[in-house]
């Protein structure tokens, strides 16, 4: 009989620690849940406040930047408007009747207009700074194929070929400038 009483005092336990194990289980799954909602709700949150003071920041950066952009693409068509070879012809005049020293004068202060405006390539797009490096070194070219043509032995005649040709075609500059313009205009 004595056997029997131990058995039924261990079932009894048994029982005892099962509703226990039960009864923590039943503690615990509410209370996991509770703390997985809140961690949810508030990586949520943080990560809607960092979105949030990301947007501001990007949009107050966009409000300072803004002005120096827009200063940098004015420089830079007042860049292309000067090395337009008809422009640059009227405002650079042959120190003497030798072609060769003419053609270098333009080609120089191409270079030197380009080289003053080097900075401005940081608040542009890479796109609009290549288009404006092309248009430089084609306005460039069209000096340099103009002087080497046979009917061109004087600074004068240079000026008046390159002016037949600006006649036939529009200027580098032009597709760089057209560039520029519908860049600022999706800025807005």
């Amino acid at each position: 009989m004595y056997i029997w009483v131990e058995i039924i005092h261990k079932v009894k336990c048994y029982i005892m620690d099962t509703d226990r194990i039960i009864d923590l289980f039943l503690y615990a799954i509410p209370t996991l849940i509770t703390g997985f909602i809140a961690y949810y709700f508030f990586r949520e949150h943080t990560k809607n406040e960092d979105g949030r003071r990301r947007f501001l920041l990007k949009k107050e950066m966009q409000v300072k930047s803004l002005p120096m952009r827009l200063q940098a693409y004015e420089r830079l068509t007042i860049f292309l408007e000067r090395i337009t070879p008809s422009k640059l012809l009227i405002r650079i005049s042959p120190k003497s009747s030798n072609k060769e020293s003419y053609e270098s004068l333009l080609i120089q202060t191409i270079e030197q207009e380009y080289e003053h405006n080097l900075s401005q390539q940081i608040y542009v797009t890479d796109q609009c700074w290549s288009i404006i490096s092309a248009a430089k070194n084609a306005t460039i070219q069209l000096v340099r194929k103009a002087s080497l043509l046979e009917k061109t032995d004087s600074a004068n005649k240079l000026r008046e070929v390159i002016l037949t040709e600006m006649m036939d075609r529009r200027p580098p500059s032009d597709a760089a400038l057209s560039f520029i313009k519908q860049e600022v205009s999706d800025i807005w």
